[in-house]
C-alpha cells in the first residue's frame, strides 16, 4: 500500500526532546518555543509570533482578540475545513458562507463584497493547498470596509504571495504542525498578530487570561487576572519536535517540491485531452508543495477513480464537505448556492504526498492514472 501520509521524521527531534526534558522546564513558552518562535520572526518577518496547542486554539485566540460576540457575521469560504469557522461559531457569530474561485478551491473575493452588512466582524479566508488567495483584492475590500482579516494558513507554512509571506498579510495568520502538514509537531499551531494592537491582549489570553507573560519578563511585580483566556500554550516538548524539523525547512521543501513536479510533469500532457483537471496555480502565488490534487468531472468519475487506485494499493482520498451543507449549519443556511465550492467537494481528489514519497512510486500513481484514463475512456 502507498499510503495517503506518512509522518516525517528527521532524527534529531529526539534529540532535542531529550534536551527539553534534561532542562528542567518542559512547560510552555520554555527555551525550544524561544527558539521556534525567534525562527519564524527572523525567516519570514513576522511582526509577533506565539506558539499554540492546534491551528484551531489560534482561530479561537483570533476570534477572541477581534472581539466576536453572539449575532455578528464573519464570511468565510465553505470549503474549508470545521475549524477554520468553529472558532467564530464558538463565539456565537454567524458564518456567512462564500463560494470557491471556479479555477481554484480559494475563496472567491468578488464573493466577499456582496457579502458585507453592518454586521460582519471578520474576514476569514483559506489558502488552500498552500495557494495563496487573491491578497490584494481581498485586503482592498477589507480595508475599505475596516474589518479585520484572519489568514487561516494551516497549509500554507512557507508560501507566499507576490513575494510577501503568507500569514503575515492579513490582521492575524494562523498555522498548523499537524502531522499531515510539510512541517509537523504531531499536533501544535502558531498564531501571527501582524497589528501591534492586539500583541499584549494576545499574550495575555494564551495564558489563561492573566499578565503572566508580563510578569516573567519584569514587566509587572505579580500577576493575574485581567482579561478572558485559556491554556492555548504548548508544551516545550512539542516545540523541540517542530524546532528540529524547522531546521530541515529547506531539505524538507525540497524534496516535496520534487514530488510535487514529477506528477504535474507526468499528468500534464496526459490529462490535457481528458475532463480531469490539474492544480492551477496564479502567477502571484507560489507552490509550497503541500498538496497535489485532481479535480474529476463527476463525483462518479471521482469515485470511480479512488476506487481504482485503491484497488491497486494506493490510497487516495477526497477533501473537505462544503460547510453550508454540512448537517450542523444546514438548516441554518439561508444564501445562494454555491457551486464551486459543491463542486470541489464532489470532485476534488488528492493524491499521496509525503517527504518520503518516492518518485518511482509517483511514477507508479501516473502510470496507474494514465491507464484508467485510457481504459475508461474518458
Amino acid at each position: 500500500m502507498i499510503p495517503f501520509n506518512k509522518p516525517y521524521f528527521h532524527g534529531s527531534e529526539l534529540v532535542h526532546i531529550t534536551e527539553a526534558l534534561t532542562s528542567g522546564k518542559i512547560s510552555g513558552d520554555g527555551y525550544f518555543t524561544k527558539k521556534c518562535h525567534d525562527f519564524f520572526e527572523h525567516r519570514y518577518g513576522f511582526k509577533k509570533v506565539l506558539l499554540t496547542t492546534s491551528c484551531t486554539d489560534a482561530l479561537e485566540m483570533a476570534a477572541i482578540l477581534i472581539d466576536i460576540q453572539p449575532f455578528d457575521e464573519v464570511i468565510a469560504p465553505s470549503y474549508t475545513f470545521v475549524s477554520t469557522v468553529n472558532a467564530f461559531a464558538l463565539r456565537g457569530a454567524k458564518i456567512v458562507f462564500a463560494d470557491s474561485c471556479d479555477d481554484h478551491p480559494n475563496i472567491d473575493p468578488a464573493q466577499i463584497e456582496k457579502l458585507i452588512t453592518p454586521n460582519t466582524k471578520a474576514i476569514v479566508v483559506v489558502h488552500y493547498a498552500g495557494v495563496a488567495c487573491d491578497m490584494d483584492s481581498i485586503m482592498e475590500i477589507a480595508n475599505r470596509f475596516n474589518i479585520p482579516v484572519v489568514e487561516d494558513a494551516a497549509q500554507a507554512i512557507d508560501s507566499f504571495y507576490n513575494g510577501v509571506p503568507l500569514g503575515s498579510i492579513g490582521t492575524f495568520g494562523t498555522f498548523s504542525f499537524h502531522e499531515t502538514k510539510n512541517i509537523i509537531a504531531g499536533e501544535g499551531g502558531m498564531l501571527v498578530i501582524n497589528d501591534d494592537r492586539y500583541i499584549n491582549r494576545a499574550e495575555i489570553i494564551r495564558e489563561k487570561g492573566t499578565n503572566r507573560t508580563s510578569f516573567f519578563r519584569g514587566e509587572v511585580a505579580k500577576y493575574g487576572w485581567v482579561d478572558i483566556g485559556s491554556s492555548f500554550l504548548p508544551s516545550d516538548i512539542i516545540a523541540a519536535f517542530l524546532f528540529a524539523q524547522l531546521q530541515n525547512i529547506e531539505k524538507i521543501q525540497t524534496k516535496r517540491k520534487a514530488i510535487w513536479q514529477r506528477y504535474y510533469e507526468r499528468l500534464s500532457t496526459a490529462l490535457v485531452e481528458s475532463d480531469i483537471s490539474l492544480p492551477n496555480m496564479p502567477a502571484y502565488a507560489t507552490n509550497n508543495a503541500h498538496m497535489f490534487y485532481l479535480v474529476c468531472k463527476t463525483l462518479e468519475q471521482r469515485t470511480s477513480l479512488i476506487s481504482y487506485l485503491k484497488g491497486l494499493s494506493v490510497n487516495v482520498v477526497f477533501h473537505y464537505l462544503s460547510l453550508h451543507n454540512s448537517q450542523f449549519y444546514i438548516d441554518n443556511y439561508d444564501g445562494d448556492a454555491l457551486i464551486y465550492s459543491d463542486n470541489y467537494s464532489d470532485c476534488l481528489v488528492r493524491l499521496p504526498m509525503f517527504y518520503e514519497l518516492e518518485l518511482e512510486q509517483v511514477d507508479f500513481i501516473c502510470d496507474k492514472i494514465i491507464e484508467y484514463i485510457v481504459d475508461i475512456d474518458i
